[in-house]
């Protein structure tokens, strides 16, 4: 019989998390695992990988200075009277699905704006005797400053989970860096190492420099203050690469595009390409923010960076992330507050003067394929035969998330 996996993701405002489980998703499919993904937030134009079925709930995101409240995608509140709708078709997905493994992405660690749904959904799926129910984190967390969270999350993973998949490395950031109480909860830990991209192929046209903003909601700045630097930097005379991200604002990517036209003659302006880490491996500088992704990315291209961590709104993970990379001489770390042309122009000349990067062979989705595989052994031998709605699913294959 067929293994199956139900994966919940809630991206709220960039577009990391997402793309991280659509990653581990595909690795599941390889395994010969059917795979479902439920989405939460807006649309992104990632492409789902082959065989991964999706399901779309009513989509939510958050302002960029609030983090707490929700909003449909219109910016309208979203209501303790939108909530049951929600709720359901969640719950109606893991009774469709009678999934073997549930992964939930984030919670207990984060998204508790989504509690309202995500208890109950543990609710049932420990009810219906889901064998193995894990948590998905990345390496480094957000700091909570609110007493009592650690203790209720580890109450949390206790009460439901089998598993906290963090997709890191274990000796470079250790799980305890960013929460206090993981020694309580080291039994059910395992790190699986970055989950990011296969090794890049080298493109034939490459760019000097790629400066990138994930999904774009938060780069605005980060990307004009590119644009101005292009002039003064070692790489005044060569090609430079801009994406915005889908998530920039028209009004915000029509005004870049005329500043890029204004200043030089050498900057492409794109939302996106398919392929990121292959234009960083033909790259001879990344510009960035230090998200999740974008740093797993930018190693396995092997290409020198520059990294302006997102801080905004108390976050504290990205600057974390730049700092260390900043220390083992992998990236040249710019503060956000700091931002300006000629600083970000010192910093591309300081970049590649960096030593010469080692490409890192990640395999974080291959090993958390394994370790879930692994524990379901572990759990239960005996397979249940395939019950999914197929009128809840999108079509598999090609779909965009």
């Amino acid at each position: 019989m067929t293994t199956r996996a139900l994966i919940y993701v809630q991206h709220l405002l960039g577009i990391g998390h997402l793309a991280r489980i659509q990653r581990i998703a595909g690795c599941l499919v390889k395994a010969g695992v059917h795979t479902v993904v439920v989405m939460g937030g807006l649309e992104t134009g990632i492409q789902a990988p082959e065989g991964v079925d999706l399901v779309q709930l009513m989509p939510v995101k958050v302002a960029v200075d609030n983090m707490s409240t929700l909003l449909h995608a219109d910016g309208r509140l979203f209501t303790d009277e939108d909530r049951p709708a929600r709720r359901d078709h969640l719950l109606d997905t893991l009774q469709a699905v009678q999934p073997d493994i549930l992964i939930i992405e984030a919670f207990p660690f984060g998204r508790r704006q989504m509690r309202f749904e995500l208890l109950p959904l543990l609710e049932k799926a420990k009810a219906q005797k889901v064998p193995v129910i894990a948590c998905s984190i990345r390496d480094i967390l957000q700091e909570s400053r609110k007493p009592g969270r650690p203790e209720e999350t580890v109450e949390l993973l206790e009460r439901y989970f089998d598993l906290v998949l963090v997709h890191g490395d274990g000796e470079a950031t250790p799980l305890a860096m960013t929460f206090p109480l993981a020694d309580q909860i080291e039994g059910m830990t395992r790190y699986t190492g970055l989950v990011g991209p296969d090794r890049p192929r080298m493109i034939s046209r490459a760019h000097a420099v790629v400066v990138s903003a994930g999904g774009g909601s938060v780069g605005a700045n980060l990307l004009e203050t590119a644009v101005a630097a292009a002039p003064l930097s070692a790489f005044r005379d060569e090609p430079w690469l801009v994406l915005s991200g889908p998530n920039l604002p028209d009004v915000d990517f029509i005004r870049l595009k005329a500043k890029a036209e204004a200043t030089s003659g050498n900057i492409t302006l794109l939302r996106s390409v398919a392929d990121l880490p292959s234009h960083l491996a033909g790259a001879k500088v990344s510009i960035s923010q230090a998200g999740y992704n974008t740093v797993a990315d930018i190693l396995v291209a092997g290409c020198p960076a520059v990294l302006i961590p997102f801080a905004a709104g108390g976050e504290t993970e990205q600057s974390l992330r730049a700092g260390a990379l900043s220390t083992s001489g992998r990236a040249v770390f710019l503060h956000e507050e700091d931002l300006n042309p000629a600083k970000m122009a010192a910093a591309i000349d300081r970049a590649i003067l960096l030593p010469a990067p080692r490409v890192e062979q990640l395999g974080g989705g291959e090993r958390t394929a394994a370790l879930l595989l692994d524990a379901l052994t572990q759990k239960t031998s005996v397979k249940r035969p395939i019950a999914v709605d197929a009128t809840m699913m999108s079509s598999s294959s090609g779909d965009r998330s």
